[in-house]
Parts: structure tokens; C-alpha cells; sequence
């Protein structure tokens, strides 16, 4: 292993700056040369790849986004643009490919990989949405930016009696909406994997009324519906002011927290570990506290779960 390459893909995740910062010290500590690879895929196909040192990553550990910086690329569908891209690191020497991002990215890295590429994964998305590990990348700062927003929202509806829908990011994974309307005692969470019955909530804000409730907060994962489409018909039926936000990229972006920033450090050394023992087709994950790695195909074959359990607790503790 004398050179390899890391990149950035998909939607930007706080942390994978610290991520590209342990990759690349690690590999350099064991005397292996790096190439940073700019906008992902579509970057490795326009050969937008430089060296990088130590320097290169010095003062990014604290800063959000990806200073590679990232791009969707569709074309990489094509096996005839992948083998270009194959083509392209075998001329600038890179033995292996670092591949920073979420499902879509894997999937790149696992067709590469059958073209004879080495490829390591490490997984970057704020969504929490690869069963295989228990968190991502990203996903703790996202929470944390979801909660301090919330908490001001809370401020407002109690003030004015209002019942608040915010609508955070998750896709087809509710794991933002979950863990964020448990920590900020939301009445209601609405997730893709549970659903929900717009009756129902209704019945649950008037009968809280009836209690003495001053206000009401849901948490809508965006994979579900629009929040202002379920704020206009939950004011139509039950006569109480209604208000929707929606946090959209605000939740991708700022200082990654310390739990992201160790995370990322950990798997990014992780990374350069597993190609200095001659794997490959990998991603690294962590369980219980530990970091491990798992087959790419086997990562991305498992079918998503939900922590049931923790669905239920929020339903007990925030009713």
C-alpha cells in the first residue's frame, strides 16, 4: 500500500472533515501517500485529485461540511464511466479509495470494488440510516442543532398557546425526528416507519387542552408529509393556532460535536488500518462502543431498523 485516495459524497455531514483529517494522518504516519479527490465521484471523473499532508487537514477537525467538497453523480450508474474512473486511479497510482458518505456513496464504492479497486467506506450522513452501525457520522451534531432549535420554537408556542410542527430531515428514516422529540418532550412524533393518524392527533392536542396544556410540539420526519399541509389541517379541526417549521439544511451544517469529531477519528483510523491488513469491500461501523468493520455488500443488504422500544418510551414520557 504505497498511495491512496479519499473523497467525499452525497449530502454533507458535520464530522467528515475530521474524518478526512484521520484518514490522512493515519495513512501519512504509516508512510502512505494521499490524494484528496474534490466533488466526489463526478470529481474522480474530471481528475480533480491532489496531494495532501498534514498540513492539508491542519485547523479542520472543529469545521462543518467537507472541505473535498461533494456532489451527486448520476452517471456513475454507468459501468463504462466507472471503469473510466478505475482507469484514471490506476494512472495517478492510488492502490485504494476512502469513500466518506451514505448509502448511494457505498454503493459506488462496492461497484469499484468489483472492478478490482480496494475500497474502504466510512459512514457520513446525518440521517443515522445505515442499519449496520448503531450512528453515522454527523448524526449526533445534527440531533444536537434539531434540539437547540426546538427549544426555541418551545418558547414561542407556549407563549402564544400554539401547537408547533417542525420538520426535520431523515428521508425514510425517522431517527431525527425520534431521538429529538424525545429530547425535547414533543407530544407527538411522526416517523415514516410508524406513521401516524391525523385523527388521532387531533384527539390528542383537544383532549390535552381539556388538561390544561398550554401548547403542543410535533416533530415531523420529512419523509412522512409537508408540515404546513398537517398544520393547516389541524387548525381547521380543532380551532387551535398552528404554526410549521421547517429546519431543512440548517441540520447539515455547523462545528461538529465531540461525539462526531471522536467518532469520525476513530473510524477514519479505523480505514487505513483495514488497508494496511490487505482488506477491502469494507465499511466500518460502530457497536456497542466499538468500532468494527462489516462487508459492504452485507452492510448494504440489511434490511432497516427501528428502535420500537424507544418509540414506545417517547409515547410514555411525553403524553
Amino acid at each position: 500500500m504505497k498511495k491512496i485516495a479519499v473523497l467525499t459524497s452525497g449530502g454533507d455531514a458535520p464530522g467528515m472533515n475530521a474524518a478526512i483529517r484521520a484518514v490522512v494522518r493515519t495513512a501519512l504516519h504509516h508512510n502512505i501517500e494521499v490524494m484528496g479527490v474534490h466533488r466526489g465521484y463526478s470529481g474522480l471523473l474530471n481528475g480533480e485529485m491532489f496531494p495532501m499532508n498534514r498540513s492539508s487537514v491542519s485547523d479542520i477537525i472543529q469545521r462543518g461540511g467537507t472541505i473535498l467538497r461533494t456532489a451527486r453523480c448520476e452517471e456513475f450508474k454507468k459501468e463504462e464511466v466507472r471503469k473510466e474512473a478505475v482507469k484514471i486511479l490506476q494512472d495517478n497510482g492510488v492502490d485504494a479509495l476512502v469513500v466518506i458518505g451514505g448509502d448511494g456513496s457505498f454503493t459506488g464504492a462496492k461497484l469499484l470494488s468489483k472492478l478490482g479497486v480496494k475500497t474502504i467506506g466510512l459512514p457520513g450522513t446525518i440521517d443515522n440510516d445505515l442499519s449496520y452501525t448503531d450512528y453515522t457520522i454527523g448524526f449526533d451534531t445534527a440531533l444536537n442543532t434539531v434540539t437547540d432549535a426546538v427549544d426555541k420554537i418551545r418558547d414561542t408556542s407556549t407563549s402564544h398557546e400554539r401547537v408547533s410542527i417542525v420538520e426535520v430531515m431523515g428521508r425514510n428514516c425517522g431517527d431525527i425526528a425520534l431521538y429529538a422529540g424525545i429530547a425535547c418532550g414533543a407530544e407527538y412524533i411522526i416517523t415514516p416507519e410508524k406513521g401516524y393518524d391525523k385523527k388521532e392527533l387531533c384527539d390528542i392536542i383537544l383532549d390535552g387542552k381539556k388538561k390544561g396544556k398550554m401548547h403542543n410540539l410535533i416533530l415531523l420526519a420529512e419523509g412522512v408529509g409537508g408540515a404546513s399541509e398537517l398544520a393547516k389541517f389541524i387548525e381547521n379541526e380543532t380551532k387551535i393556532e398552528t404554526r410549521a417549521t421547517v429546519l431543512g439544511h440548517v441540520q447539515r451544517g455547523g462545528s461538529p460535536s465531540a461525539f462526531d469529531r471522536v467518532l469520525a477519528s476513530r473510524m477514519g483510523s479505523k480505514a487505513i488500518e483495514l488497508l494496511l491488513e490487505g482488506k477491502t469491500s469494507r465499511v466500518v461501523g460502530i457497536r456497542k462502543n466499538e468500532i468494527y468493520d462489516v462487508d459492504i455488500d452485507e452492510a448494504l443488504a440489511l434490511d432497516r431498523t427501528f428502535d420500537n422500544k424507544l418509540f414506545s418510551i417517547s409515547a410514555e414520557i411525553n403524553s
